[in-house]
């Protein structure tokens, strides 16, 4: 079968190999989604509120190549959310010397 069809043996081999890869990395590979929220929450609200730059730059300064597919920044709690791969995230302003910090629990992503 290898010398008829080598293209589609090397193809299946790869494959194999692929799944074998994200078999083993599947830990690491559940945990991405949640990621993606995080950071751009956590950045946001560090760029926004503790080193006081305007809301312009820090959301371009948290851009990625993977999109949100939701954000929002409440201002008046310095509380920003952020969904990102079904995943919705959140980091508050807590002080001067704390800075933000994500929260626990994900919050729901208000409606704008």
């Amino acid at each position: 079968m290898i010398r008829r069809r080598p293209f589609s043996s090397l193809l299946l081999l790869i494959l194999l190999l692929l799944a074998a890869l994200a078999w083993q990395n599947r830990t690491h590979l559940q945990a991405f989604p949640d990621i993606i929220g995080a950071y751009s929450a956590k950045e946001y609200c560090s760029c926004r509120y503790v080193a006081n730059n305007p809301a312009q730059y820090c959301q371009a300064y948290v851009a990625q190549y993977v999109p949100l597919s939701g954000f929002f920044d409440d201002q008046t709690n310095k509380r920003v959310t952020a969904r990102g791969l079904g995943s919705t995230q959140s980091a508050q302003w807590l002080s001067p010397r704390q800075g933000c910090q994500l929260l626990p629990a994900p919050a729901a992503l208000p409606a704008s």
